[in-house]
């Protein structure tokens, strides 16, 4: 994957072709909104420089590549780091597989979020066995990594689906895997919150980042609806999600450094979905 180069000159001309046609100069925000590259997966797959020329085109400034990253090679990683330095946007975390985790696989890991620029480098799931035997080691797993990822200024990070919000009657007092989770780790172990399957799990959002000061350190801002047939389906803004109140609960005490747009699919193509939910979440932002 050698990643092209363009003028900015070209590269503006190219941007002007796509359907959306966005105004690049937009003025940022003070904390920065990015996308999972999840959100456009078919696309990343089928061309990954493209697909982050046009996700940068929108006017995202961060991005959040998943574990198809850890595939690459070091001058893939490294000239995708080109690519993201020329285009002026930075990737602050990835997500990854519990297995880049384990002895084998972290120095690899490290080192490719480290060419990257990662600031946190993100367990997206765990599939651990039930009960406390069953997410100690996910929690000493991630208390391990946090340890040795420091000496590259990379911190460890947990991103929570429906599975840790529900209520578990294998955890004392019918607890949910997130508190086990944030009791049993590190508090600098960063607790990234996604907001749709905490939503789908009956959990408050607002209340959780005000149970966890300093440690909401980024957000999946990916909505969601109890209406049959929809879920996660909707874009931001159209699910029951009350962003406003997540967005001052992140900002005045959860600690929150970036945002990160995700969506699981919608009635749009790919592109064309990111594009409508950053515009809703600037909308959310500015009023």
């Amino acid at each position: 994957m050698t990643l092209p180069t363009f003028s900015r000159r070209t590269f503006v001309a190219f941007s002007a072709t796509l359907p959306w046609a966005l105004d690049l100069r937009a003025a940022p925000t003070s904390i920065p909104v990015g996308l999972e590259l999840y959100s456009v997966r078919d696309e990343l797959k089928r061309d990954p420089q493209a697909t982050v020329r046009a996700v940068a085109a929108m006017g995202y400034q961060v991005v959040e590549f998943y574990a198809p990253y850890f595939a690459w090679t070091g001058v893939q990683t490294k000239d995708m780091r080109k690519l993201l330095d020329d285009l002026g946007i930075r990737c602050l975390s990835t997500h990854n597989d519990n297995a880049f985790f384990d002895k084998e696989n972290l120095s690899k890991a490290r080192d490719y979020n480290s060419i990257l620029g990662s600031k946190y480098m993100v367990m997206a799931s765990a599939k651990p066995g039930p009960g406390p035997d069953g997410w100690k080691p996910v929690t000493d797993k991630l208390n391990s990594a946090n340890e040795q990822l420091a000496p590259a200024g990379l911190k460890a990070g947990y991103h929570n689906h429906q599975l840790e919000f529900t209520p578990s009657p294998e955890l004392p007092g019918n607890q949910r895997p997130i508190e086990f989770i944030a009791k049993n780790t590190k508090p600098s172990v960063m607790l990234q919150l996604d907001v749709g399957t905490c939503l789908n799990a009956g959990s408050d959002p607002v209340a959780w980042i005000r149970a966890n000061p300093g440690r909401i350190h980024s957000i999946h801002c990916k909505d969601w609806s109890p209406d049959a047939g929809k879920g996660y389906t909707v874009l931001l803004g159209e699910g029951v999600a009350n962003w406003k109140a997540i967005f001052a609960a992140a900002e005045s005490v959860g600690g929150v450094e970036y945002y990160l747009v995700e969506q699981e699919g919608s009635r749009f193509p790919e592109l064309e979905t990111a594009q409508k939910c950053l515009q809703e979440f600037r909308a959310q932002r500015s009023t």
